[in-house]
Parts: C-alpha cells; sequence; structure tokens
C-alpha cells in the first residue's frame, strides 16, 4: 500500500477492551519488517475513536519496505505522544498454543509480542478511548523496532517534522516492569557501537615463517589493548560503559597455512559520558598502534540519552502509584530502543509490562496487567493533557 491519510470517524461511546485488542494484535503475524494486516486493526481500532490515521511505507530491501503510523487526536497543546512497535521477532519452535492465536490460559494471554510490545500499544489505545483529553494525543507506531530500525521511527520523525507536529512529552511502551507491574521506569538508555577490525597478514607456509605475515598476534595484541580499556566507572544514573569481543575469526581450515587476514568484532555498550564518535575514534587509534594496516568499519546504533528526574517521569510515577501503590525505580539499565531517537524531539520515559518473557517461546502478558496498564495510562492522558 502507499502512504494515506484516513480521517478520524465519528466519536464512539463503548471503549475499547486492552485484551481482545491485544489479541487482534497477536493474531496478525508481523515479524520484523512489519506492515499490512498489523496496522489494519490497531486503524480500525482507533479510527472510530476519534483519531486520523496517517500510513506510510518508506524503504527497500533489505531493511524495508516498513510501515509506520502517525495516530493523531485533537489539536494544539499539550501535546502528549505515545511511540511503540508492532513488529515482533520470530517466534522461534516449541510454543504449547500457536504463537499467533492469542489464546488466554490461566489468567495469561499467550502470543508474540504480547509484553513487547502489542500489549502495550493496546493498552494505551484502550485507555484513549476512554478519556476525554485537552491538547492533542497521538500514537508514533512503526514496524520496524525489531530489525535494523532503518526506516522505522527516524521516518517517522521526519514525516512529523514535515507536518509540524512536535510533542511536548512522549512516553514509550516497552516492557520496564521487571517483578511487578509498575515497578520500574527507564529515564534513560546507554548507547550502543559495533566495530568490525580487519588484520591483513600475508599468507605462506607454517614452516616458513619468514615468508609469510601471520596478521593473529597482531589481532591478538589489538584485543589485549581493547580488554584492559576502562572506559569509566558509571555514574549517578549509569552503570559503567563496557567493550565486548563478540566473535573473532580467521576462516583457516588447514593446519599448515598462516593465514591471509584475522577479524574481529566489538561490541560496546556506552553511557551518557561518551558519543559514539568518539569511542570509535579511541578504539581505531589504539588498532592501528598495534596494526597499522588494520582496517576499521563502525556502526553507531544509537546515542546514549538521559531523561533528567522531572515533570514527565513524576506524571508516570504518580500514575502508577495511585493504581498500584508501588514507588516506580527510575533505571537506564537494558538494550537500546527507539526513546534513543524520540529524546531529540522532547523529553522521552519508557513504562510498560514486565519483561520477563519477552522474545521468550510463550511470551504471555497477565490479563490483570493488561487492565492495570491501561487504568495507569488513562491517568496519564488526563493529566498530561490538561
Amino acid at each position: 500500500m502507499g502512504d494515506r491519510t484516513i480521517r478520524a470517524a465519528g466519536p464512539v461511546t463503548v471503549p475499547l477492551d486492552p485484551v481482545a485488542l491485544t489479541a487482534a494484535l497477536i493474531g496478525a503475524d508481523s515479524v520484523t519488517p512489519a506492515r499490512g494486516m498489523v496496522f489494519d486493526v490497531l486503524e480500525s481500532a482507533l479510527a472510530p475513536h476519534g483519531f486520523a490515521i496517517d500510513r506510510f511505507v518508506v524503504g527497500d530491501a533489505p531493511d524495508g519496505p516498513v510501515e509506520n503510523m502517525i495516530a493523531l487526536r485533537g489539536r494544539g497543546g499539550p501535546h502528549f505522544a505515545f511511540a511503540g512497535h508492532l513488529d515482533v521477532v520470530p517466534p522461534g519452535d516449541g510454543w504449547t498454543g500457536g504463537p499467533w492465536d492469542g489464546a488466554v490460559r490461566g489468567g495469561l494471554l499467550y502470543g508474540r509480542g504480547a509484553v513487547d510490545m502489542k500489549g502495550a500499544i493496546a493498552a494505551f489505545a484502550a485507555a484513549a478511548s476512554r478519556v476525554s483529553s485537552v491538547g492533542t494525543v497521538s500514537l508514533l507506531i512503526t514496524g520496524d523496532e525489531e530489525g535494523p530500525a532503518t526506516y522505522g521511527t527516524v521516518a517517522l520523525i521526519e514525516r512529523m517534522r514535515a507536518r509540524g507536529l512536535t510533542p511536548d512529552l512522549c512516553l514509550v511502551g516497552e516492557p520496564t516492569s521487571a517483578q511487578r507491574l509498575g515497578d520500574t521506569i527507564k529515564i534513560g538508555r546507554r548507547g550502543s557501537v559495533n566495530i568490525w577490525i580487519t588484520v591483513p597478514g600475508r599468507q605462506g607456509h607454517v614452516a616458513y615463517p619468514h615468508l609469510a605475515d601471520n596478521p593473529i598476534p597482531k589481532l591478538v595484541a589489538v584485543l589485549a589493548a581493547i580488554d584492559a580499556v576502562v572506559l569509566d566507572t558509571g555514574n549517578a544514573w549509569f552503570q559503567p560503559s563496557n567493550i565486548e569481543v563478540t566473535d573473532i575469526s580467521v576462516g583457516n581450515p588447514a593446519t599448515n597455512v598462516i593465514p591471509a587476514q584475522a577479524s574481529a568484532r566489538l561490541s560496546i555498550r556506552f553511557n551518557d559520558e561518551h558519543g559514539g564518535d568518539g569511542l570509535i575514534a579511541r578504539i581505531t587509534d589504539l588498532v592501528h598502534a598495534h596494526a597499522p594496516a588494520a582496517t576499521i568499519t563502525a556502526r553507531v546504533s544509537g546515542e546514549a540519552f538521559l531523561t533528567q528526574p522531572g515533570p514527565l517521569s513524576t506524571l508516570v510515577a504518580e500514575a502508577i502509584t495511585r493504581r498500584t501503590g508501588l514507588v516506580p525505580d527510575l533505571s537506564t539499565t537494558g538494550g537500546t530502543s527507539d526513546a534513543r531517537f524520540l529524546s531529540k524531539l522532547c523529553p522521552v520515559v519508557e513504562f510498560g509490562l514486565l519483561n520477563a518473557t519477552m522474545h521468550k517461546i510463550d511470551e504471555a502478558v497477565a490479563v490483570d496487567d493488561l487492565t492495570t496498564l491501561t487504568d495507569i495510562y488513562a491517568d496519564i492522558i488526563t493529566r498530561a493533557t490538561a
């Protein structure tokens, strides 16, 4: 499908059921990159509740095409945005039931994406269907968060800027809760860099090493120097940054051949004391000190960000406390999320369901948690748009 904007239908009085909507979204297979039917399901749920729907598809293979959606209700400020993704990781084998069944058993709703993060999207949609907002409420939904994120939230941000839309506050519905719904809010995330190192040599017979140039000792020296690096000791909000060697490859099947090259891959997770480009430059200098002819390629997956505790985190925390009695921890742990892009627009925090089963076989969400999350989101919408 191409770009299209659907005008909102007239308002209806029957609110959405978050459990039924989660099951319907699960039933639409949406392994990343997602498009089509899963967006049809969400559009059908939102449009009758006053949301104007803007769907657009961008990108080519191998990272695309990807579908994205901006659902908008109201006008003027304040503008409160919810961000999420409808794409999911592959289900894998061994499920007790079907990964796309959306079946309820023993108080749990099962299916791929139940907690990451179709359940939170359904809860926010249901919350929005219950409450009247004074300002603007939007849902920014991508089909490419679990994949390379090339044509997902970045494209959504470009679309919003082209339309002159800038949220005042943004909530990302990632599954942040650890032990109980509401125990954790993410106010930041570490950044991520992947680096590929290739050390060239000269192939030859092991009996005549003077006629060859073995790249492996150089690579070993490089990795030993990298392993000795201490980037920082952490700070008030972030754990220490770390560098991990994630792959070493020589590709030499022969026992009597000195290889022509040796390669390694690094993954760096870094806090807000660093920037991705600066870390790449530091590693490049270190590599070249031991292997001047080495080649380095790198990709910054996302920069670290921190939303200092303030009005947004307080708003979300107080809504959680009113509904659950918990006082949530403010955390920056875990992997990257699309909040790394959205943080450039406005203050952003993440709050959603329990993360215990995300990406696992038999991923499931408690039905009661979906109901409670809907109540919390309704409280947040009401207060954020007043």
